[in-house]
């Protein structure tokens, strides 16, 4: 078994991966996620992911920790974890060509290093908390454009067919569970080192995925390989680009399908700290409510990965995408501790409603966008949910959490099937030229 030999031809028929397959099992069997790990190439960047991944979470909490100490303010210190979010809107827009104009490998190890010089100049004491938030910004400006590109490369180290939905459900796995280790890895490292300590950790972490990345893929050309005078400046192209692509009415549609469901999910997530306060439960308890959230998450996706094939995936896309919204209207009858986490556990379980968003959305895109297109979906998630979240807490601040939190289900089930019913609207018909083109159920 080996990786791919060579890059996507144009038409981006998919390889052949593992065994001399066809990357796409067919509609009612899947490979599982046996296959995906049987390419030697993904298994490398799945470590650097693991590695890049935990570095984020374990500086979120190092950072946060540094700022209150510095300063005393728990307003500053929430804002570290605001700026993980909302800079993201700076990379998906002003960089977002950079993930087709340049060879991947180059762009993965060159935002790898960025973000390790980043981490490493937090480290030195009586670093300026405004210098400290500034490179926290660097590190989440960097991030989907990292995204964006790791997510296209996967198209050319597994192909577009069923490979590529498990290689994605394997990032999205990865990232979830992140979550649980990093908070509880950077919590147990803080007991025992400093922040500055655990900020060179993540630095090492950062570089570690750089090195895995640089000696472990296959260097590939770019993406756009148009080098004529026509071409453009790098912030021109990325507008441009991202022009090209909203003007796509099932772009669009399909933009919004996977932005929505996290926006109105993560309501409930932001209150999750007074909401712990209003049941008279400690910082375990609010610890255990932000748990459960990744626990459906990572259940969910690993489940319907191993044991639903490709066709059974996409019928689940429409129903887990309005089933994600729909456990915060739980939330009014203002549930213990207990009932609440199973609230948020359910709540994750939505996440299986990519598999099939996913697929629709690599055979809708031009090939040479792919990087900038798979860019704008990360950059837009993050930013709609800090938006969200912002918008959560500015609302509880006039309403009570069992109004605000189920409000959240309320208004986002109307949102999502508005979307569902435009997407449905711009379903492709057969299959046409450069690319794969699968009707929804």
């Amino acid at each position: 078994m080996s990786a791919t030999t060579g890059p996507v031809p144009p038409g981006r028929t998919p390889p052949c991966p593992v065994d001399g397959r066809a990357a796409d099992a067919g509609p009612d069997r899947s490979p599982g996620y046996r296959a995906v790990f049987a390419v030697p190439e993904f298994r490398r960047v799945f470590a650097a992911h693991l590695l890049s991944s935990l570095g984020v979470v374990v500086c979120e909490i190092a950072l946060s920790v540094l700022v209150f100490r510095l300063t005393g303010s728990p307003l500053l210190s929430a804002l570290t974890f605001a700026l993980g979010l909302l800079p993201y809107v700076v990379g998906g827009t002003l960089l977002s060509a950079v993930a087709d104009r340049y060879p991947a490998r180059r762009v993965l190890v060159g935002c790898d290093v960025l973000c390790a010089l980043a981490a490493a100049g937090m480290v030195p004491p009586g670093t300026p908390v405004g210098v400290l938030l500034a490179l926290r910004c660097v590190i989440a400006a960097i991030a989907p454009v990292f995204a964006g590109t790791r997510a296209a490369t996967l198209g050319e180290i597994l192909g577009e067919g069923e490979l590529f939905v498990l290689g994605r459900s394997v990032i999205r796995i990865v990232n979830q569970s992140a979550q649980l280790a990093g908070f509880g890895a950077g919590g147990l490292l803080l007991a025992v080192a400093s922040p500055g300590a655990v900020l060179a950790f993540t630095a090492g972490a950062f570089a570690g995925s750089a090195l895995l990345l640089r000696l472990g893929t296959r260097a590939r050309p770019p993406r756009d390989r148009d080098r004529g005078a026509g071409r453009g400046t790098l912030l021109g192209a990325s507008l441009g680009g991202l022009r090209r692509l909203l003007a796509d009415r099932r772009i669009r549609a399909l933009l919004l399908l996977m932005w929505l469901p996290p926006a109105f999910v993560v309501v409930p997530e932001a209150l999750l700290i007074p909401y712990a306060d209003r049941l008279g439960a400690g910082p375990a308890a609010a610890g255990l409510l932000m748990c459960g959230m990744p626990v459906g998450a990572v259940l969910a996706e690993s489940l319907a990965g191993s044991l639903l094939g490709p066709r059974a995936r996409s019928r689940l896309t429409f129903p887990m995408g309005v089933f994600a919204v729909l456990p915060s209207l739980g939330f009014a009858a203002q549930p213990s501790l207990g009932w609440a986490v199973l609230l948020l556990v359910l709540t994750g379980t939505g996440i299986s409603y990519n598999f099939g968003v996913d697929r629709w959305f690599v055979a809708a895109v031009p090939e040479k966008l792919l990087g900038q297109a798979m860019t704008l979906t990360q950059a837009g998630r993050m930013t709609v949910m800090g938006l969200a979240m912002g918008a959560a807490g500015l609302a509880a601040e006039y309403a009570p959490l069992r109004v605000v939190m189920p409000a959240a289900g309320v208004v986002g089930l109307v949102c999502v099937l508005a979307v569902i019913a435009e997407v449905r609207r711009t379903r492709p018909g057969p299959r046409a030229p450069g690319g794969l083109r699968e009707t929804e159920n």
